[in-house]
This record gives C-alpha cells, structure tokens and sequence, in this order.
C-alpha cells in the first residue's frame, strides 16, 4: 500500500522519519511531503499542487493528514482518485469558512495551554515558534533528546492556510478515518471525536499520547495506520 505522508504547521516531511520505516517494515511505501509553509504567498491550494505532485503517478495512494494537514488533504482527493483519507490529530475544513473562524466558534484547540509563550512574527502572518512552547504543545510525551532533535528542525508557518476561507467546493467521496490522540495538547481530542462522528460520519480511531505520535509511538502508529488502511 501506497501512503503519502502531509505534515502539519511548523513541521516537514522529517516530522515522518521514524514512522516510514516501521511502515515499510510491515511492507508499504511511504512518501514525505514537504509543504512551503513559510512562504506567504502559498496556502491551501498550494499546499494540495505540492501533494498532487508527490502522489502523481501512485495508482491507490493513502493519503494521512496531520493537523494543519486536515485543511489540504481532501482538497487533494476532490482533484484526483485516493484510496482513502486519514486525519491524523487533524483540523477539518468547512467549504467558505476559515480554520480560524472555526477555532473561535469550536473548542478545537488543546485544553492545556503552555505555560510559555515564545511565538515570533516575521510579518506577512509568518510566525516562528521557540522550543519550550513547541515542546508543550507538541512534543510533550517525548525525551529531551528527541524533543530537542524536533524542535531544532521546526519551521515558520504562514497563517494565511488558517485565516483564508476553505477552498474546498464540497467533501470528495472518498473513505475517511479520524485518529485523535488521547493526550494532545494542540488539538481537543474530544473536539476531534464529535467532529469525526459529526462531520466525516465515523467513530474516531485514538492512540496514547501526545500530538506527534509518528516521533512518540511510531511502531503503535504504523500498525494502527496499517490497520485502517485495509
């Protein structure tokens, strides 16, 4: 089985470096896409062109979402056949409506705030953020060395994916899976369950920990994803 592997905000395809093994190792390929997050000209739409380009040419692709992620994949499934679409801790977009009129309308945002505070602006709704309030939100189940290994590789994330009104026309028909992750911090998992049950018509699929259970568990989130994708 084919899967293609989006990364959220902040992040890349590193983000997916010990999970495409353990994929591989249950004999699947596995492809990392990295999206031009920093640019301020590119959002959504683009972010779909780049993941369209990766899939091309892979004949039933699986095609998982991680966070921000959620807001690209089915935009990329309402423009060619996939075998199925996996929202991973994922935000989910509304046709005509912004990420962030949902997140002031929904308690879509982790319960647990950090306590820290180390976001920067870099204009043009570009935003870096520093390692201890990455490392609550993101990467808080982890060990130091591995946190500290993600946290150095974090990039600035334009906001304008989250500020523009959804591009996607209507939902692709195509099979979808929801995963929350029981202790995340960045995404309500409870928000997450409602949503799938609410929006994509299924029971939400939960794994242990954090947000990023590709650097976490990513032996448990190979076989859950193997699992699914059958």
């Amino acid at each position: 089985m084919e899967f293609v592997l989006v990364h959220g905000s902040y992040h890349g395809a590193w983000c997916w470096d010990l999970l495409r093994p353990e994929l591989e190792r249950l004999g699947h390929r596995a492809v990392a896409v990295d999206l031009p997050i920093s640019d301020p000209a590119a959002a959504a739409e683009a972010y779909a062109d780049v993941v369209l380009g990766a899939v091309d040419g892979l004949t039933d692709p699986v095609l998982v979402g991680h966070s921000m992620a959620g807001l690209v994949i089915p935009l990329v499934a309402a423009r060619r056949p996939v075998r199925r679409l996996v929202f991973l801790a994922a935000m989910l977009p509304i046709p005509g409506r912004s990420a962030n009129e949902q997140r002031a309308a929904e308690p879509i945002d982790g319960l647990v705030p950090p306590t820290t505070a180390e976001w920067t602006s870099l204009g043009d709704e570009v935003w870096a953020v520093g390692p201890s309030t990455a490392t609550e939100l993101f990467f808080h189940d982890a060990g130091p060395d591995l946190a500290a290994w993600a946290t150095a590789r974090l990039r600035p994330q334009c906001y304008r994916v989250m500020s523009e009104p959804s591009p996607l026309e209507a939902w692709p028909a195509v099979d979808r899976i929801y995963v929350a992750c029981r202790d995340d911090r960045a995404v309500n998992p409870a928000w997450g369950r409602a949503a799938a049950r609410d929006r994509l018509g299924v029971e939400a699929v939960e794994i242990d920990g954090a947000h990023s259970p590709f650097l976490t568990r990513p032996a448990e989130l190979a076989l859950l994803l193997d699992g699914v994708a059958r």
